[in-house]
């Protein structure tokens, strides 16, 4: 697998993955225990901890063990660099739509 460097191609190389986005759209409902996480795919308890290790270095969760459970959370605002960079690209298109919106409008008012 590539190393990348730039956060938003270490977020968007986490997401790829349909089985994390699902661990992810768990944890957005509340953290949960690792174990808990075997339920959200037909995946073994190595295959997730594989998945949490990808998620946690691209610092989208956070982990806590208590005695013997460990519990894992969505961590707060891990997605507002991706948020951020999908608003930046679709400006240009709601401006250019904005635009045409106008042009529409004012050619019906011509007519």
């Amino acid at each position: 697998m590539p190393k990348y460097s730039d956060p938003i191609d270490i977020l968007l190389n986490a997401l790829s993955e349909p089985v994390r986005r699902r661990i992810v759209e768990r944890l957005a409902r509340g953290p949960c225990s690792v174990s808990g996480l075997t339920e959200v795919a037909p995946i073994s308890l190595p295959a997730v901890m594989q998945h949490l290790g990808v998620l946690e270095e691209a610092k989208l969760i956070v982990s806590e063990k208590v005695g013997r459970v460990r519990t894992v959370s969505l961590k707060p605002g891990a997605l507002k660099d991706l948020e951020r960079w999908a608003a930046a690209q679709s400006r240009p298109w709601e401006r250019k739509l904005d635009h045409l919106d106008a042009y529409l409008k004012e050619t019906k008012e011509e007519e």
